[in-house]
């Protein structure tokens, strides 16, 4: 797996990066993180920590670790190599220089190979060019792709180090393949157009047999767009930071244009070790359907065990209600309420908040939609109702059945103000376990400041 560290992690990178830890481990062979980190002006130190961060939360942990901004000797010598073997040569043309050219010859656009016999040297404002052959077709072996032919003649010449002596992406991702023994290549389809320079390069350079490749079908969203970072949620850590679970997602990303034999849906990592295979992935681009991603986790949240999902919760509900306090044995009361209401553990401190808060939270929206005429009586009703009864879930369900009936309303009716009022929002954990947990005092201090409110 080889990121750019030049903004969040994106979760197409998550998948590719699964599907070669997945094979890896399968196959008992080596998986290799190596940070692509040569473009200096785009790249920072923090996301690179990002990227170490994600995939550690993930699980997903790697054999070797290198940086490409740690090798530029290697990448100087191959360019050095392809120089004085003749497959590479020097060129002073400026983009506009290109462009003019082609639109001059009414052409297609891109370099018409203008440098290749004026012998120029090194020296500023001059790439190296590697001299693409002129005849022949250079094919890739795909494992999904099959085997797609590219005409050597259409291949321009492209280029290998920048003017500034910065080699390119694709002579550092050649001769780090090359030189770290990569076999097999298990990464985007948006490389494919890529990989026949990539061949050449690697035939030039004398690296023997060529590595497999898997060209990954892309992921598009509910409109069958590629994922694109301006419009669709796609970082990882917005995702980790929302309360998903990490082997939801690793789950539901590798069914992203995969799928087991047996076709199921629910896989724990270990499984998904056992029986992935590169031939089973599809040639059809991946629907990332965040619904169905959502209704996973809430599948996944409602399965763990109650410590579990308390020990994973925590951190949540603290971040969001206590800070530093934690009041461990009152949240453990109501988690397992909870657990079944929530999809995201982000979702969980606004289910609790209430029972931690001197005062009831104050949610406008949700105010206006319980607080209509009648209010008032049934918060003056049920007030007297709680006033002596025992403080027990089913007893105090009862008491407001009753105050209901005197109304003339259903219990749904009933409740809404009686929920606002208590708890701030219309939507939580069961009403009556809510009001046990939080205490006759507590009930009867909301009950009577949301009616002096109204």
């Amino acid at each position: 797996m080889a990121p750019s560290p030049t903004g969040f992690f994106h979760v197409g990178s998550v998948r590719t990066t699964l599907y070669n830890w997945l094979y890896a481990r399968q196959q008992g062979g080596t998986f290799v993180l190596r940070i692509e980190d040569t473009d200096a002006e785009r790249n920072r130190e923090e996301w690179v920590d990002m990227i170490y961060d994600a995939l550690r939360w993930l699980g997903l942990d790697w054999d070797e670790l290198y940086r490409q901004s740690e090798r530029a000797e290697l990448y100087a010598a191959a360019a050095a190599k392809l120089e004085a073997d003749g497959r590479a040569y020097w060129c002073d043309c400026t983009r506009e220089d290109v462009e003019a050219r082609a639109k001059e010859r009414g052409g297609p656009p891109g370099y018409d190979g203008f440098c290749r016999d004026r012998g120029l040297g090194s020296g500023e404002g001059r790439a190296l060019r590697f001299r693409t052959p002129d005849e022949g077709t250079t094919v890739v072996h795909d494992v999904v792709r099959g085997d797609p032919a590219f005409e050597n003649s259409t291949i321009e010449d492209f280029v290998l180090v920048r003017s500034n002596g910065a080699a390119i992406f694709l002579l550092a991702n050649v001769v780090d393949d090359g030189d770290m023994s990569i076999t097999h290549v298990i990464r985007g389809d948006d490389h494919l157009p890529n990989t026949p320079k990539y061949l050449l390069l690697w035939d030039a350079l004398g690296y023997g047999e060529h590595p497999v490749f898997a060209h990954l079908p892309m992921i598009v969203n509910e409109k069958r767009q590629k994922l694109s970072k301006r419009r669709d949620p796609v970082a990882l850590e917005q995702y980790r930071d929302e309360g998903y679970l990490a082997e939801v997602i690793l789950n539901y990303l590798a069914l992203v244009g995969w799928s087991p034999p047996d076709g199921r849906e629910r896989m724990t990592v270990e499984e998904m070790v056992e029986v992935f295979r590169l031939e089973d992935i599809g040639k059809s681009a991946g629907f990332f359907d965040v619904a169905k991603l959502r209704a996973f986790n809430g599948d996944a949240i409602r399965e763990l065990p109650l410590d579990e999902f308390i020990e994973r919760a925590l951190p949540f509900v603290r971040r969001e209600v206590w800070g530093a306090e934690a009041d461990v044995d009152t949240f453990r009361r109501l988690a397992p309420l909870v657990q079944e209401r929530v999809a995201v553990l982000g979702e969980v401190p606004a289910m609790v908040d209430f029972i931690f808060l001197d005062e009831a939270p104050d949610d406008e929206a949700s105010w206006a939609k319980a607080m209509k005429e009648g209010a008032a009586d049934i918060l003056d009703a049920t007030a007297a109702a709680y006033a002596d009864a025992e403080w027990q879930a089913d007893v105090l369900k009862e008491a407001l059945l009753a105050v209901g009936e005197g109304l003339g309303l259903k219990l749904s009716k009933t409740q809404a103000p009686v929920r606002v009022a208590v708890t701030g929002r219309t939507v939580g954990p069961p009403l009556f376990e809510s009001l046990e947990v939080l205490g006759r005092e507590k009930t009867l201090a909301r009950l009577a400041a949301a009616r002096s409110r109204l």
